[in-house]
């Protein structure tokens, strides 16, 4: 009898155990990079005068988020360099010629985050973007978070615009003249699971 009620105890506490563990490994959710309904674009200064713009046509990504401990949460960008679209067939040619993105060599620029702080509205991620076979640490604000069901599917999105420096990542330094040394990235990334 006794054994019976010891075992009895036990399946209750594995079962709240292992619900609570449930809960928590649910507390995160994964969204895969919506290509229909998301951009990586840019611009640039030409000759100090004007901005040419583009956008990138291959992008990838996930984000994790932990709605529970924000802190956990995660943001993965890979963009494929060959995918530059200016529109101008010519200068995406130029583009991805060894003096710019040198595209065979350097196929993708990654942002990686390594830690998140969550603000009003969004979040402070810090993380590792590579480029042009460089990686710094950069931060960005990523805002919005805000999260949209029909049916099973989930969406959530953001957006941010970061000022990168060519010159910071080993771009050559005589293209840097016409084009301008700075170049704002501009993402807007919608996830879905």
């Amino acid at each position: 009898m006794r054994q019976l009620i010891s075992f009895s105890i036990m399946s209750v506490v594995l079962g709240m155990v292992f619900h609570v563990s449930a809960q928590s490994c649910s507390a995160a959710d994964e969204y895969d990079y919506d290509l229909v309904h998301s951009s990586v674009s840019f611009k640039a200064r030409h000759l100090d005068i004007s901005w040419i713009h583009g956008r990138f046509n291959d992008v990838s990504g996930k984000f994790v988020l932990d709605r529970e401990n924000p802190a956990k949460s995660t943001f993965l960008l890979t963009i494929k360099t060959a995918s530059v679209d200016t529109a101008n067939e010519a200068r995406d040619a130029h583009l991805r010629q060894p003096d710019y993105f040198d595209t065979k060599q350097y196929p993708t620029i990654e942002f990686k985050s390594t830690s998140t702080k969550p603000i009003k509205g969004g979040f402070k991620v810090t993380g590792d973007f590579t480029m042009h076979g460089t990686t710094n640490e950069i931060t960005i604000t990523l805002m919005g978070g805000k999260e949209h069901v029909f049916g099973k599917t989930k969406r959530v999105a953001f957006s941010t615009e970061i000022s990168l420096k060519r010159s910071d990542y080993g771009f050559d330094k005589n293209a840097i003249g016409p084009i301008g040394d700075v170049a704002l990235i501009m993402i807007d990334c919608e996830g879905v699971r």
